[in-house]
């Protein structure tokens, strides 16, 4: 099994709910997703956000079917569940739980004329610099000052991912502070929700597979709407931070066993060559069979090959 083999086995367990044990004294994931519709409602009231035109609401009938209701049409999704979760678990869409919102774009004369090389400011997160390995180059040379409000913000604690490209739904991070980004990463702030547990989720197969299934476009990409609709499993609280501590765990041991792989597939692949040339080596040395005194010595054999030549 590879290392990404397993990442992807620890991950798919995690949003099953088989990854730490479920306590019946967690506040039920119904509960919480009552909360952030709350904590929407105050936003949009606010003006902070718009208005969901068609909410949706995902629940259980008492014919133990999964139902999901849109503004004034209900009808049943148990098709469009990708697994089975635990009873205090909730099914929602990713816009119910999340703000998601694309950056803004720079061309190149514009960003190194007015933003790059300056001190102060917003640093400004483009695709290149968010690594498949999860971490945001910040200090790229480039920088957004804070008076200029044209630019979407991404704010400290929030998952950024790439949308559109060849590293669509690949690069994946969490920023460490307020930064602006460009329009091919999507920012994702939760209500109420653990940032980390989503953006676990985010590197899930599943999500991957939902991802992939809703990329259109001839360089490949997926709209804030279709994003806003993909599924999610959601565990109560208290378990999300349960999972995200078993996971921050766990996955360092994976990426340490992946360091090794490379490691022994890179010895695999040069060993017998190598071996090979040391068993030639010690030959040539000497040092590859014993030695017999009773050998007639080289210098012997030499002179009668010198001896033939002449004859020659």
């Amino acid at each position: 099994m590879t290392a990404q083999q397993l990442k992807n086995s620890i991950l798919q367990l995690a949003i099953q709910g088989k990854l730490v044990p479920q306590d019946p004294n967690d506040e039920p994931a119904s509960v919480l997703l009552e909360r952030i519709r709350q904590e929407k409602e105050n936003l949009v009231k606010q003006g902070k956000i718009k208005r969901d035109k068609n909410p949706s609401v995902i629940f259980r009938g008492a014919d133990n079917i999964t139902y999901e209701k849109t503004g004034l049409v209900t009808r049943a999704i148990d098709d469009e569940l990708p697994f089975e979760i635990p009873e205090n678990w909730e099914w929602a869409r990713l816009g119910n739980i999340a703000d998601l919102f694309t950056g803004t774009s720079i061309n190149e004369t514009e960003k190194q004329q007015l933003y790059t090389g300056r001190k102060e400011g917003y640093c400004y997160i483009g695709t290149k610099d968010v690594g498949f390995d999860n971490v945001i180059t910040y200090e790229n040379g480039v920088k957004i000052p804070t008076c200029i409000d044209k630019f979407r913000i991404a704010p400290a604690d929030s998952v950024l991912m790439c949308v559109e490209g060849g590293s669509a739904g690949r690069k994946i991070s969490v920023t460490d502070r307020d930064v602006c980004f460009g329009n091919k990463l999507c920012c994702f702030v939760p209500f109420r929700f653990s940032n980390l547990y989503l953006y676990f989720y985010l590197q899930s197969s599943a999500f991957s597979e939902m991802f992939k299934a809703n990329t259109t476009g001839i360089i490949g990409g997926v709209s804030i709407k279709k994003l806003n609709c993909i599924l999610l499993p959601i565990p109560p609280l208290a378990e999300q931070h349960r999972i995200v501590s078993k996971l921050e765990t766990l996955l360092p041991l994976v990426e340490s066993y992946g360091k090794r792989q490379v490691e022994l597939d890179d010895l695999n692949a040069t060993f017998p060559e190598a071996l090979k040339k040391s068993i030639l080596q010690e030959a040539i040395q000497g040092r590859l069979v014993e030695q017999d005194p009773n050998d007639e010595p080289a210098s012997v054999l030499l002179e009668r090959i010198r001896e033939e030549k002449e004859r020659l």
